[in-house]
Order: C-alpha cells, then sequence, then structure tokens
C-alpha cells in the first residue's frame, strides 16, 4: 500500500489553513485530521509495504514472483521506511529546540 502523495499535500494545506485562520480554534472544532492518526495511518502503511516486500520475497523463492517485483517491493518499503526515520527525527529535533528555549 503506497503512500497517497495528495492526501499528505492536502493534509499540510489544510493545516497551514488552521494555522492562518487561528491555529488553536480551528484544531479544537475537530475539523481536521489529527496529528496522531496522521503518523499512524503513515506507520501503517509503511508496516503494510514491509509485509508486501517479505512476501513478495518468499514468492520468489518458490517461483511465483519474479526477481524485478521483489526488487520494486523492496525499494518502495525502503524509501517509505526511510521517509518515516527522517520524520521521526525532524521530531526529535524540534522536542530537543523546544527544550531549549528560555521559559
Amino acid at each position: 500500500m503506497a503512500m497517497d502523495v495528495t492526501a499528505a499535500l492536502n493534509a499540510y494545506q489544510q493545516a497551514a489553513g488552521q494555522a492562518a485562520a487561528g491555529g488553536a480554534d480551528a484544531a479544537s472544532e475537530g475539523s481536521g485530521v489529527k496529528f496522531t492518526e496522521m503518523v499512524q495511518g503513515a506507520l501503517e502503511s509503511t508496516n503494510a509495504s514491509l509485509v508486501q516486500a517479505e512476501q513478495m520475497t518468499a514468492n520468489v523463492a518458490t517461483g511465483q514472483a519474479e526477481l524485478v517485483d521483489v526488487v520494486t517491493a523492496v525499494a518502495a518499503a525502503e524509501v517509505q521506511l526511510e521517509t518515516v526515520i527522517a520524520i521521526r527525527d525532524e521530531v526529535i529535533r524540534a522536542y530537543n529546540d523546544i527544550l531549549k528555549m528560555p521559559i
């Protein structure tokens, strides 16, 4: 299952619109996607991609799939995993920056 780039862009645009329209007030109305739901969806999508790559690897071992299909599935899973890791690193970096801010 590939991540939908259009959905990600729409979520970003909606978040930017909420920030411009008052941020906390728009977010408290519940009209948008929650950050935790968005992250959970990305993690589930990445997990599904990794499982599909494993299944394709098993299928090529039994002769039920072509090697090019396995390489494609593994490459897609790798890209999604690297994206999740990069986002995680940025969230940790932002959290550390917030901790360093004077009160």
